[in-house]
């Protein structure tokens, strides 16, 4: 069936009433008190439009129901297998209850793909992916789309259940907090968002915080690995999608971290909402909450396992000299606790293994032993060229005795934070 639309090619401004078609359909009439057992042979026939019932009344009887099918896919009755013209034939459907009706569709009939396929230019139609976080749909579209961007937004809110919100995203990502500009293509201006992630409900300001729905995988994956009751540090914990799902669902010990107040601020509140206990929260530099937390907890002699998420792609590993000398100078009982950290980077090719070892091996300045790595896994494609990749691996225990390097001074956060901008597009 053709659900082109050729006059709306260009349009800027949604204009429902410009989508129109009058198409002729197959229908057959069958009696009403058969209408279920037949759907064992129309069922993957019927029309699939929306707004619109592929079953319908016989005007003027109530004894009969007519069903639409699908042109593209049903063709005759003879085209059937035996075994279905058989079962038809039992109830009393031969060829004369077939016949073709007519049907006016209108905007409400029509897809999102309808939509856009009728609208952009010719051979770019495909709107690019959009994520869903709670009544917000975020968009990241490209140059060529942005002429069609609120036509875009409102087919969204028009199709899409439960959507108040469409934005696009108009800028880099913050360099300090990790947040971004958004204009609001279409809806209200309603940023906080709720939203539920592995067992657990999320509530944040999805304008001042970081949130990329589509590490709910990573997410889930980290929480799986995590054994019942470790301990974890989270450095970049933003709203807390490692670190309240692993409080919660599998009663770990957490410290969780995030510079941004705002980010600060949620992971309280989702503690709260998720009645999580076993969770304290810092807002403070990675670095400085590496280095003012961990030893003191350490010290405590825990016995559980410990481990470090490091979810900031565009700098993680950089912040791994925070563990360089972190317990020297500090009378302890050996062995030290196993600490597995999993830390995120961006890399050209996703079996960047080589690539994003050394870079490891380069901040910690220490080389890791085979048996040290736990695992490298390809989280996730952010271009043809740029690939979010995550390193797990035990962390040496000589790397935390080790004396302190004082070759350089440490630099500031402010110029770790410039570096920031270099991040294209969410991926936390």
């Amino acid at each position: 069936m053709d659900l082109s639309l050729p006059d709306v090619r260009g349009m800027t401004k949604l204009d429902r009433d410009k989508f129109f078609k009058q198409v002729s359909v197959p229908s057959v009439e069958i009696s009403s008190k058969n209408v279920g057992k037949s759907m064992q042979v129309f069922k993957k026939y019927l029309l699939k439009l929306e707004k619109l019932k592929p079953v319908v009344e016989v005007e003027g009887t109530e004894e009969k129901r007519k069903l639409l099918l699908d042109p593209l896919l049903f063709e005759t009755l003879d085209k059937l297998s035996e075994e279905h013209q058989q079962k038809l034939s039992e109830l009393q459907v031969h060829k004369e209850c077939f016949s073709i009706t007519s049907l006016h569709l209108e905007y409400q009939n029509f897809r999102i793909d309808d939509i856009m396929k009728a609208v952009l230019p010719e051979g770019k139609e495909g709107c690019t992916s959009y994520s869903r976080i709670g009544h917000i749909i975020h968009l990241n579209l490209r140059d060529h789309l942005l002429p069609y961007k609120y036509l875009i937004g409102q087919v969204l809110i028009d199709k899409l259940i439960g959507v108040k919100t469409v934005v696009n995203k108009s800028s880099a990502i913050d360099s300090t907090y990790r947040n971004f500009q958004m204009e609001v293509l279409a809806g209200e201006a309603d940023f906080v968002a709720e939203v539920k992630e592995n067992m657990c409900s999320f509530k944040f300001d999805f304008s001042q915080v970081y949130w990329n729905s589509r590490l709910c995988t990573e997410h889930e994956r980290i929480i799986k690995l995590l054994p019942q009751k470790c301990v974890l540090f989270d450095v970049f914990a933003g709203v807390g999608p490692f670190s309240i799902p692993a409080a919660k669902v599998r009663k770990c010990r957490v410290f969780a971290n995030d510079l941004n107040p705002s980010s600060f601020h949620w992971l309280k509140e989702n503690a709260r909402l998720n009645k999580v206990e076993n969770c304290s929260t810092f807002n403070l530099d990675g670095r400085q909450f590496i280095r003012e937390q961990m030893p003191p907890f350490l010290l405590t002699q825990p016995t559980d396992p410990i481990h470090v998420t490091m979810n900031l792609p565009a700098l993680a590993v950089e912040f791994l000299d925070a563990f360089i000398g972190l317990m020297s100078g500090v009378e302890h009982k050996l062995p030290l606790p196993d600490i597995t950290v999993h830390v995120y980077s961006f890399c050209e090719e996703a079996s960047a293994f080589s690539d994003m070892r050394s870079k490891v091996e380069a901040a910690l300045k220490h080389s890791l032993e085979d048996g040290q790595i736990v695992e490298l896994v390809d989280v996730r494609d952010v271009s043809p060229k740029k690939h979010m990749l995550r390193l797990s691996f035990r962390m040496p225990s000589s790397v935390l005795t080790c004396a302190k390097s004082i070759e350089k001074e440490e630099e500031a956060p402010e110029s770790k934070r410039a570096k920031l901008d270099l991040e294209t597009e969410p991926d936390k």
